[in-house]
Protein backbone atom coordinates (compact mmCIF):
# COMPACT_ATOMS: atom_id res chain seq x y z
CA UNK A 1 0.00 0.00 0.00
CA UNK A 2 1.09 3.49 -0.75
CA UNK A 3 1.21 6.38 1.24
CA UNK A 4 -1.49 7.76 -0.71
CA UNK A 5 -3.47 4.71 -0.52
CA UNK A 6 -3.03 4.97 2.99
CA UNK A 7 -4.10 8.44 3.41
CA UNK A 8 -7.45 8.06 1.11
CA UNK A 9 -8.87 5.06 2.78
CA UNK A 10 -8.25 6.87 6.27
CA UNK A 11 -10.09 10.05 4.44
CA UNK A 12 -12.99 7.86 3.34
CA UNK A 13 -13.48 6.18 6.95
CA UNK A 14 -13.83 9.70 8.14
CA UNK A 15 -16.19 11.08 5.51
CA UNK A 16 -12.68 14.20 4.47
CA UNK A 17 -11.97 15.36 1.60
CA UNK A 18 -8.42 16.33 0.70
CA UNK A 19 -9.05 19.63 1.45
CA UNK A 20 -10.26 19.04 5.07
CA UNK A 21 -7.23 17.05 5.51
CA UNK A 22 -5.04 19.85 4.02
CA UNK A 23 -6.98 22.39 6.38
CA UNK A 24 -6.45 20.90 9.63
CA UNK A 25 -2.97 19.96 8.95
CA UNK A 26 -2.38 24.14 7.89
CA UNK A 27 -1.42 22.88 4.28
CA UNK A 28 -3.00 24.40 1.21
CA UNK A 29 -4.03 21.87 -1.14
CA UNK A 30 -1.02 22.39 -3.67
CA UNK A 31 1.36 20.72 -0.90
CA UNK A 32 -0.72 17.83 0.47
CA UNK A 33 -0.94 16.86 -3.38
CA UNK A 34 2.65 16.90 -4.20
CA UNK A 35 3.33 15.36 -1.00
CA UNK A 36 1.21 12.53 -1.89
CA UNK A 37 2.53 12.28 -5.32
CA UNK A 38 5.89 11.64 -3.63
CA UNK A 39 4.93 10.14 -0.84
CA UNK A 40 7.67 11.28 1.23
CA UNK A 41 6.77 11.72 4.75
CA UNK A 42 8.76 12.30 8.03
CA UNK A 43 7.36 10.38 10.78
CA UNK A 44 6.44 13.45 12.72
CA UNK A 45 4.28 14.52 9.77
CA UNK A 46 2.49 11.18 10.26
CA UNK A 47 2.02 11.99 13.54
CA UNK A 48 -0.08 15.15 12.57
CA UNK A 49 -1.97 13.42 9.85
CA UNK A 50 -2.50 11.39 12.12
CA UNK A 51 -4.11 13.45 14.80
CA UNK A 52 -5.89 15.63 11.75
CA UNK A 53 -7.44 12.60 11.08
CA UNK A 54 -8.57 12.16 14.27
CA UNK A 55 -6.72 9.17 15.19
CA UNK A 56 -3.02 7.98 15.76
CA UNK A 57 -0.61 6.80 13.39
CA UNK A 58 1.61 3.49 14.50
CA UNK A 59 5.00 3.30 12.62
CA UNK A 60 7.10 0.82 14.46
CA UNK A 61 9.68 -2.34 14.11
CA UNK A 62 8.49 -5.98 14.84
CA UNK A 63 11.18 -8.53 15.33
CA UNK A 64 9.58 -12.20 16.98
CA UNK A 65 7.64 -10.46 18.66
CA UNK A 66 9.38 -7.35 19.92
CA UNK A 67 8.41 -4.16 18.63
CA UNK A 68 10.76 -0.94 18.23
CA UNK A 69 8.53 2.08 17.68
CA UNK A 70 9.58 5.05 15.61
Amino acid sequence: MTARQGIEMALAYKGMSNSDLARNLGWSPQLLNKRLNTGKFTVEEWEKIGSALGGTVKIRFEFNGNEIGL
